[in-house]
């Protein structure tokens, strides 16, 4: 048997109509977990500021945009993504290490 790719959750707070895309930086919140601020150019309408976050952070951590589902948060600022084959090494090796 093959161990199955491994998959993290990544908390994130999204601005929409950021001007453009781009990871800012990490945050750590009174309650001690760390979540990304990131700003999409697109507008908050039609999912389309989910598609570009989704979009993003697949580039950013070179996985395909299949690989990175909203679980949380679809209608909110802040979302919870579950992404898979990205292990924790790869995600502070391309978006540096929270707090």
């Amino acid at each position: 048997m093959s161990a199955a790719a491994p998959s993290l959750r990544l908390i994130v707070r999204l601005t929409p109509r950021g001007g453009r895309d781009a990871i800012d930086s990490w945050t750590v919140g009174e309650d001690g977990h760390a979540w990304l601020k990131a700003r999409v150019a697109a507008p908050p309408v039609d999912g389309a500021a989910n598609e570009a976050l989704v979009r993003l952070i697949a580039k950013t951590l070179r996985r395909p945009a299949s690989a990175i589902r909203i679980v949380a948060g679809d209608h909110g600022r802040v979302k919870h993504l579950e992404i898979d084959g990205v292990a924790e090494g790869d995600l502070v090796g391309a978006l540096g290490a929270p707090g």
